[in-house]
């Protein structure tokens, strides 16, 4: 059986991930990107091909011209609404592309959740500078329409702060498309779901701390077992009017007296290692379990998860752009019964503007144990005795 794997850059959710569930399956696996020479460089034995994968048409061009494929799958969020639209053309196995196209555009996502009756959030777009939206509730976030990563997305306190920073954007991506929404207050969450269109598990999530306002970068994820089931249901209720249940989901969401909103709907399997985390720790072939999906194959009724214990994940970031002369290496140790995994993200002789975003990131370190106290206080200890050098 063949596996379509559309991908832009290489990712470890792919490489540590999907790609080995693929071979446990006994699949064949071809790659499209745009990228060929990147992903042939980091797993030289799978086929890799050039494709424009932003354009659906070029993708199913593609695949048409190639071997029979049995399924089309992506872990990018750029690229859900083609793999779907490619896997719906070609009879396969896949998610509504009308479903990962509410996802994906911001704007229209809280459109449909107003049309839904679930959840209203008041929120424009611009497409060029402005201070005229003397009428927003303001504070008010500011965000690429088909953004990730919290690039570019900023806290405004005002209509002269919203001009400053949208001018900054647009002259540095014409074209940008921003969206202006009131803020919603409250602790952030994520909700982590698999479904196969007729069952949907929920296998937990994560509190999520952030960078100091005005930026929105994720610094540190608390895994949790269970969130309250009044939360879940309201979550899962925006999902269903999203038309989300297919496949991988990573919802992030915000909790504030009770009531839980969602600020983003990643239709994909969370990343930055969160998934590689999840996987070991709840015990299950998360990664085969989504490729199945995609196969066709219903999922069990039981995934098998194992009761829990804790985990955090750490991401030391840059504070400032410049040259990386010194970094830790990678690690992997236990300490009071709590197993530690540190990877870098950036090697020492890179040098990097400071982005705001995730790609700030300097490492992650993933933790897990049997108690939270316990986890929270190796991990910090850990961190605390690594050094990274910024020269400017």
């Amino acid at each position: 059986m063949r596996l379509y794997l559309l991908a832009l850059n290489p990712t470890d959710s792919v490489t540590e991930g999907f790609l080995p569930a693929a071979d446990r399956l006994g699949l064949d696996v071809t790659v499209l990107t745009d990228q060929p020479g990147a992903h042939r460089a980091t797993y030289p034995n799978v086929e890799v091909l050039a494709c424009d994968v932003r354009d659906f048409r070029a993708v199913v061009t593609r695949i048409s011209t190639h071997h029979r494929p049995d399924a089309v799958f992506t872990n990018s969020d750029h690229l859900q609404t083609q793999a779907a639209l490619a896997a719906t053309y070609l009879g396969l196995p896949g998610k509504d592309w009308r479903a990962t196209l509410r996802c994906k555009d911001k704007a229209e996502m809280r459109r449909r959740l107003a049309a839904a009756g679930v959840d209203t959030v008041w929120s424009t777009e611009i497409t060029a500078p402005t201070t005229a939206l003397t009428d927003a509730p303001y504070p008010c976030v500011v965000k690429p329409r088909e953004g990730v990563a919290s690039e570019d997305v900023v806290l405004v306190a005002g209509p002269e702060e919203l001009a400053v920073h949208s001018k900054a954007v647009f002259d540095r991506r014409p074209g940008t498309v921003l969206v202006v929404e009131e803020y919603l207050p409250g602790e952030l969450h994520t909700l982590e779901t698999l479904g196969d269109g007729r069952v949907r598990h929920v296998l937990g999530g994560f509190h999520t701390e952030l960078s100091p306002p005005p930026y929105f970068v994720e610094e540190r994820l608390t895994f949790v077992p269970t969130h309250p089931t009044p939360v879940v249901t309201q979550v899962l209720a925006q999902l269903d009017a999203l038309g989300v249940g297919f496949g991988a989901c990573h919802t992030e969401f915000v909790v504030h007296e009770g009531r839980a909103r969602i600020i983003e709907v990643n239709y994909r399997a969370i990343g930055d290692q969160c998934d590689l985390l999840l996987a070991g720790l709840l015990e299950i072939p998360l990664f085969e379990h989504v490729l199945r999906t995609h196969l066709g194959e219903p999922l069990p009724a039981d995934l098998g998860a194992r009761p829990v214990g804790a985990a955090r994940l750490e991401y030391p970031c840059a504070d400032r752009a410049g040259l990386l002369a010194e970094a830790p290496s990678a690690a992997e140790l236990t300490v009071e019964g709590v197993h530690l995994t540190y990877r870098p993200l950036r090697a020492p002789g890179e040098r990097h503007e400071l982005y705001r975003t995730n790609r700030d990131y300097l490492g992650v370190l993933r933790a897990t144990g049997t108690d939270q106290p316990t986890v929270d206080r190796v991990a910090a200890d850990f961190l605390a005795g690594l050094r990274w050098e910024i020269r400017p």
